[in-house]
């Protein structure tokens, strides 16, 4: 299934991750472990956020998803299914 994660991190703690240099290490942990369609990283509700697209083959992954979110960076999680056009075009054709 695709999902969006939204991830918004704790400015101190994140703060404390880039200066101890880990902050890249764990992105790009995330990265490669969730192999994401799309990423991006910007600021976010008031401070760094993150947006990854990726697929999620079973529910149960979300817990070694956000937990490194969660205890590393203090950060508000969020994840989503979402469609793609072509998703989106599939599921309306199925209504007629």
């Amino acid at each position: 299934m695709r999902v969006m994660l939204t991830a918004v991190m704790d400015t101190q703690i994140s703060n404390e991750t880039i200066k101890s240099g880990r902050l890249p290490e764990i992105v790009r942990s995330m990265i490669d472990r969730l192999d994401p369609e799309a990423a991006y990283f910007a600021p976010g509700e008031g401070g760094r956020s993150c947006v990854m697209v990726f697929d999620m083959q079973d529910t149960s992954a979300i817990p070694s998803i956000a937990e490194p979110l969660f205890q590393e960076l203090g950060a508000k999680v969020d994840i989503y299914p979402v469609m793609n056009r072509e998703d989106l075009e599939k599921g309306l054709a199925a209504l007629q």
